[in-house]
């Protein structure tokens, strides 16, 4: 048996979270159509009689305007220097430029096999995933090369099979039915920042924060109380929305991702604060479980 830790590294909105969650079969990493999205190392631990693979997702590098995304890319980093193998996850779709050179830089400077996955293929014709591909090949000479789409795939068999075989001979790393390590408050906060930027735009989404304050199981039902956390009065009036009907919607699509979660029925309830320039101070950053903090439970 093998078993090892692969990362995922990439740009923002290179398609890495909806990867691991493909490679797992469950909803491991939340998943949105904007950048930032992952703002902390998740794992999703991958099992069969043959191997067993830690998937990393990490933060999207890019340039970063506040403390937390200074702590995202160091993370992201970190978590590159400590695994077996880095998979470079690339949005084919896109021109290539000075943010992929830099996550080039650094994946190259890891010292370790590199497979290049070129994702959203199924954006491309043939002639155009050859030029890409042929295009990467000159900049750096990846251990393997793997044209995918990680939302449109089906089966990853070839990806997963040559995967294990760079990784050591040993024995599990974890419990063969676990999926992920992260704790359960930080996935049910995760759900709800998830719905959170997929209802709300511009900077709304990226100044939110969410708290898990209270869990209580009760016979074949559990009850959860968050405060989702925003920088400014206005980002609170647009986050509740005209009658509550924002934060009302929001709950309702986080409540049915949570009972898959939780495999029972929820109630939810929601609260919205201001915490003035809580991406900007460390100690928030790490209370409220993010670049990295949700391992310190």
């Amino acid at each position: 048996m093998r078993s090892g830790f692969v990362a995922l590294a990439g740009r923002p909105n290179a398609g890495k979270s909806t990867l691991i969650n493909n490679l797992i079969g469950e909803k491991i990493a939340i998943v949105s159509s904007k950048p930032q999205t992952t703002r902390s190392e998740i794992r999703g631990i991958y099992t069969d009689k043959n191997c067993q693979i830690v998937f990393t997702d990490t933060p999207g590098i890019h340039k970063p305007k506040v403390r937390l995304e200074t702590r995202m890319n160091k993370e992201a980093a970190d978590v590159i220097q400590g695994v077996d193998l880095i998979y470079l996850v690339v949005d084919g779709s896109k021109k290539f430029g000075p943010g992929d050179q830099y996550v080039l830089d650094m994946v190259k400077n890891a010292g370790l096999p590199v497979f290049l996955i070129l994702n959203k293929i199924d954006k491309l014709d043939r002639a155009k995933v050859v030029e890409i591909l042929q295009s990467w090949q000159k900049r750096f000479d990846f251990a393997e090369y793997f044209p995918i789409s990680a939302l449109f795939g089906k089966s990853f068999k070839e990806l997963v099979e040559t995967t294990a075989s760079y990784l050591p001979e040993g024995g599990l790393l974890y419990p063969a039915e676990m999926t992920s390590d992260d704790s359960e408050n930080f996935r049910i906060a995760e759900i709800i920042r998830e719905k959170i930027l997929r209802c709300t735009e511009e900077e709304v989404p990226h100044s939110a924060a969410v708290r898990i304050d209270n869990k209580e199981f009760r016979k074949n039902a559990c009850y959860i109380q968050a405060t989702i956390l925003v920088e400014k009065q206005g980002q609170k009036a647009i986050m509740i929305g005209k009658q509550g009907t924002m934060l009302k919607k929001i709950g309702t699509l986080a409540r049915a991702d949570i009972e898959k979660l939780l495999d029972k029925k929820v109630y939810l309830e929601l609260f919205v604060r201001v915490e003035e320039e809580w991406r900007s101070k460390d100690a928030r950053i790490t209370e409220y479980g993010y670049a990295g903090a949700n391992r310190d439970e």
